[in-house]
């Protein structure tokens, strides 16, 4: 499966203005090192974004889940039942890990990079946040599938017209501008459904571990705006969250991110080739 990577890095640099939601130290908007993932501001919950194809992205996930050593980990590319699979002899053993997950059959890139995070944090639980593909498919189709909690997650209420229409415009440029502008509102309510699937499983794993919980997702989902914290901060808004992202250019604006780092870009072919054949 062929997803345009960088036209959603692209798209996820320039944040709108005014909506940040930040939550685990009021003020943090700064650009940092790598150094500095391994001495990360204490929150119960991390996330930690990704361009889902950039190494570099997955080695700094690896060294700052090693150094927060959490209590349960939530990945955006497992779903539960691939999650209740994992048990620690399998965290360190990345060929029967990727096995056990069937990995070389969900389209998420080369399972080498993310086997690192699993082993950095043996001792931490596995939760996965993947919502079914028959889920998505009728949210996108506006013919349902929402989950039962919506309410708690604000998904049974519009966005603002400014983020609806700032989410839309995203959508179209992470899919090449292939998609009927028909279907761009339905793939922002997936995005929206897939946003409060993560934070629901991070506060899973909060309440039945105690974090600290990482959280490895897309920097999409990581974002303090519109993302997993302010989902969070709807339904739990006492707990402390941090968020970073990972950029593969500098920004023309801040970040929509507690803590963000620029790192090179991955080498890919070209993402939209697969829209244009």
């Amino acid at each position: 499966m062929t997803k345009p990577f960088v036209a959603l890095a692209r798209a996820l640099r320039g944040p709108l203005a005014g909506l940040a939601l930040l939550h685990a130290a009021p003020g943090l908007t700064d650009e940092v090192g790598r150094d500095a993932l391994t001495d990360l501001p204490a929150a119960e919950v991390v996330i930690l974004g990704e361009v889902h194809d950039n190494p570099w992205h997955h080695e700094n996930q690896a060294a700052a889940v090693a150094a927060l050593g959490p209590a349960a980990i939530v990945f955006e590319m497992l779903t539960p039942e691939q999650a209740d699979r994992v048990t620690p002899e399998l965290m360190t053993d990345a060929p029967a890990l990727a096995e056990a997950l069937d990995w070389a059959e969900s389209g998420w890139p080369d399972f080498a990079m993310y086997a690192p995070i699993f082993a950095a944090a043996p001792q931490a639980r596995v939760f996965g946040a993947a919502v079914p593909r028959e889920a998505l498919r009728e949210v996108v189709a506006g013919e349902g599938g929402l989950p039962e909690d919506a309410p708690r997650w604000g998904l049974d209420a519009a966005l603002p017209a400014e983020q609806q229409t700032a989410r839309e415009a995203m959508q179209a440029e992470a899919h090449c501008d292939a998609l009927p502008e028909s279907m761009l509102p339905g793939m922002v309510r997936a995005q929206r459904v897939r946003d409060a699937a993560l934070a629901r499983a991070a506060l899973r794993a909060l309440d039945e571990t105690g974090g600290p919980v990482a959280v490895i997702t897309g920097n999409g989902h990581a974002r303090t705006d519109w993302g997993i914290p302010a989902k969070l901060a709807r339904a739990a808004p006492g707990i402390s969250v941090l968020s970073v992202g990972q950029l593969e250019a500098a920004p023309e604006a801040d970040p929509p991110y507690d803590l963000w780092l620029v790192t090179p870009e991955a080498e890919r072919p070209d993402p939209c080739a697969a829209f244009r054949g």
